[in-house]
């Protein structure tokens, strides 16, 4: 289930200019950047990324907060539901008065539902609809509630006073769980932060003692066995500063995007939401690294 929603992500056309951007400036820059100036490469092909990627970053934001603006607008329809249904009138004709009021981005499809009751259609199978339509987790759990319970024989006004109140609760522990987990977000990107600065240490101040002791060594070693940093090269070569950094970049790329999807998880509970701080990150280690190689020139 969480793997559907990590890929379900509608192209528009901002997303299609996004990419097409990004791939462009990448291919202008293999060709006529690459191999005057690898680092300017790498850095270029870091803010392609980004450009590439924000269209996306922004989609997924404003996805979730539609999506929490749908919970709390459907709680503050359950409360007028319940409202008209303590009142006397019937459920069906509390949807249709009810349709009036703003409910934000909750509108279109509380309208479809009153619309749908109008014509006749069953309150069960309008409201399943009602459901899917809204593609909320909350949303269709109070449906599902709404439904078996009526079906129960259940009074409605009762079931659905029970609703709002577990709308509510639900609304209520997961604001408090985003306040919570705020620290552990930061800490999380604080502790990325450190990384970072723990590899650019690595690659600029230890990987070039390392590498020159190895050619001494190796150098002084006339049975051609290299030292520390020159192991397994004969003829007293060392690996270079480069070789030995290479996989820098990959460990915090791979180290980024989980970290963001563990981050989303522990504080919105869903890994769709940890997209987001996966990106951020990412951004932060592509530019933060290709741009040190490229300004002090390593």
């Amino acid at each position: 289930m969480e793997l559907k929603k990590l890929i379900k992500l509608k192209l528009n056309k901002i997303h299609v200019i996004g990419v097409s951007l990004a791939l462009a400036i990448s291919i202008l820059s293999y060709f006529f950047i690459r191999s005057s100036s690898p680092n300017l490469f790498y850095f270029i092909l870091g803010i392609a990324f980004v450009i590439g990627g924000f269209p996306f970053f922004v989609s997924l934001i404003m996805d979730s907060n539609i999506t929490r603006e749908k919970d709390e607008m459907f709680l503050e329809f359950s409360r007028n539901l319940v409202e008209s249904v303590r009142a006397g009138t019937p459920i069906s004709r509390s949807i249709i008065n009810i349709k009036t009021k703003d409910f934000g981005s909750l509108n279109p499809y509380i309208d479809k539902l009153a619309n749908q009751i109008s014509l006749g259609i069953p309150l069960k199978a309008a409201l399943e609809t009602f459901a899917r339509d809204a593609a909320s987790p909350t949303i269709t759990r109070a449906v599902t509630i709404i439904s078996e319970s009526e079906k129960a024989g259940g009074e409605i006004e009762d079931i659905l006073e029970s609703v709002a109140a577990s709308v509510a609760q639900v609304e209520k522990l997961r604001k408090e769980r985003r306040a919570a987990m705020y620290s552990l977000v930061v800490q999380g990107y604080i502790i990325f932060l450190i990384f970072i600065v723990i590899m650019l240490v690595m690659q600029f101040k230890i990987l070039p003692i390392a590498s020159g002791l190895g050619e001494g060594l190796g150098s002084a070693d006339s049975s051609g066995v290299s030292g520390i940093a020159g192991m397994g090269i004969s003829g007293g070569k060392g690996a270079t500063v480069e070789e030995l950094s290479r996989p820098f970049l990959w460990l915090l790329l791979v180290q980024g995007f989980f970290a963001g999807l563990v981050i989303g998880k522990i504080s919105e509970g869903e890994a769709k939401n940890g997209l987001k701080h996966s990106f951020i990150l990412l951004v932060m280690a592509l530019l933060i690294y290709t741009g040190s190689k490229l300004f002090l020139g390593k």
